[in-house]
């Protein structure tokens, strides 16, 4: 049996963590508890986790004592206790004026007594200062892939000459049971020939039929805008597909994950009016040191936050602005009239959003249980996007691939009415892809 020492950051992340450690012991340091004090007041995730932990143990307080310990529906014991001999192992070897080092010195106590201590902590230094005395010290929630090793979405295929003549003649290919043994639903193929490797079509796994589609193409672009490689052709493939329902974008930085979600949704919602809005959001995460307060109305509090969606909106309608910088009101009259919709994801819990066209941008700095979250809002006849780059993540408290957009990509990949796209080349322009590369 064994003992994990959960740190705050565990609990902040996922409420119910303390569930999570099957028939083991799970002891949270006081220091923990001190440390959520400062949380609950917050609006935010960890606000709503902090809150949450502490309704669930106080709810727990009523089948015994947090101190000798009180079993849990998982079959493991809770216990939270301030004692104080733990304290005298880690004098001379830790500042104990430190919540983290009291965290650590609380493990430090258990494995002197023989327990199996694990460490589980978020912090990435408090695992590496666990690891340097000698605790077993793992990341929580970790998955079994990295980030490499996350689904892209496409995948080449090698085909017999033939087979292309019929893909082209009957805009549909069977495949046998062994060639889609492994294939995701709405996964995309890039279909070579096998004896002249020039000869290539595009395609999409449809698992109802059984075989390849053709891509869904339009042949006056997308609002204006037209893919430039293969993967954005299999992104615009899947952001202009009724039958799929979430879309998730993963790329990096001017690879065109945002440009061309606001441009399928303005086509679908407006020009095909296959839905009521688009409805543009994203987390309120700064890169860097916060400004904090910014005055204003609600418009201009959230103008510096939603900039870079109204800077991709501008691009698609052509207003660049003059050297004045003053700019037509064309997009303003699609806001006016309802049509869309950019608003931030602070109060998104508890609405209903039926018949709209979602765009959640930058969703890597939304952790797993808010991604659910936003997902779990669709209503009939919503398609949700999510686009992000799981290298870059301002939120401390994630990193790549235990972020909510690599959760989602990872555990739905093999849903029919989901569809995911890696974009791997920039197309911003000659400087933003050398800087992305070398820098």
């Amino acid at each position: 049996m064994k003992t994990f020492v959960l740190d705050t950051s565990v609990l902040l992340l996922d409420a119910q963590c303390i569930l999570k450690f099957g028939k083991n012991y799970v002891h949270i340091p006081l220091a923990c508890i001190e440390e959520l004090d400062r949380f609950k007041r917050d609006q935010n995730e960890n606000g709503r986790n902090a809150r949450q932990f502490s309704r669930i143990v106080d709810r727990l307080r009523s089948h015994g004592s947090l101190a000798e310990g009180i079993k849990l529906e998982s079959g493991g014991t809770l216990i939270i206790s301030p004692d104080s001999h733990y304290k005298e192992r880690a004098k001379g070897i830790l500042d104990l004026d430190k919540n983290d080092n009291l965290i650590l010195a609380k493990a430090l106590f258990l494995k002197d007594k023989g327990e199996k201590v694990v460490l589980i902590s978020k912090d990435i230094n408090l695992r590496l200062k666990g690891d340097a005395l000698g605790i077993k010290s793992e990341d929580y929630e970790t998955q079994d892939i990295t980030l490499d090793e996350l689904f892209t979405g496409h995948r080449l295929l090698t085909l017999e000459e033939n087979k292309f003549k019929d893909f082209e003649k009957d805009r549909f290919l069977e495949l046998s049971k062994k060639e889609t043994e492994s294939i995701m639903p709405n996964e995309y193929l890039i279909m070579n020939g096998e004896n002249n490797p020039g000869l290539r079509l595009l395609g999409r796994y449809c698992e109802q039929k059984g075989g390849v589609v053709p891509l869904i193409r339009m042949r006056e672009g997308v609002w204006g805008i037209h893919p430039k490689n293969i993967e954005q052709q299999f992104a615009f493939d899947a952001l202009l597909n009724n039958e799929v329902k979430l879309v998730t974008l993963v790329g990096k930085a001017g690879t065109g994950k945002t440009l061309m979600a606001i441009a399928a949704g303005l086509e679908m919602a407006i020009g095909q009016q296959h839905y009521s809005r688009v409805l543009v959001s994203r987390p309120i995460w700064p890169m860097g040191k916060d400004l904090g307060y910014l005055p204003g109305d609600i418009n201009e509090k959230l103008g510096p936050w939603m900039q870079p969606i109204f800077d991709n909106i501008d691009y698609l309608f052509g207003n660049q602005g003059n050297k004045k910088g003053t700019l037509t009101a064309s997009w303003e009259d699609l806001i006016n009239q309802g049509l869309l919709h950019v608003e931030p994801l602070t109060y998104i819990r508890g609405r209903s959003i039926p018949g709209q066209y979602l765009i959640v941008d930058e969703a890597q700095n939304l952790t797993p249980h808010e991604v659910k979250t936003i997902i779990t809002r669709a209503g009939e006849g919503t398609k949700i996007v999510l686009t992000g780059d799981c290298e870059q993540i301002d939120n401390p408290y994630l990193d790549s691939v235990n972020n909510g957009l690599a959760f989602v990509v990872d555990r739905l990949k093999s849903e029919k009415i989901v569809a995911h796209t890696t974009l791997l080349h920039g197309e911003r322009s000659e400087l933003s892809e050398v800087a992305t590369k070398l820098l």
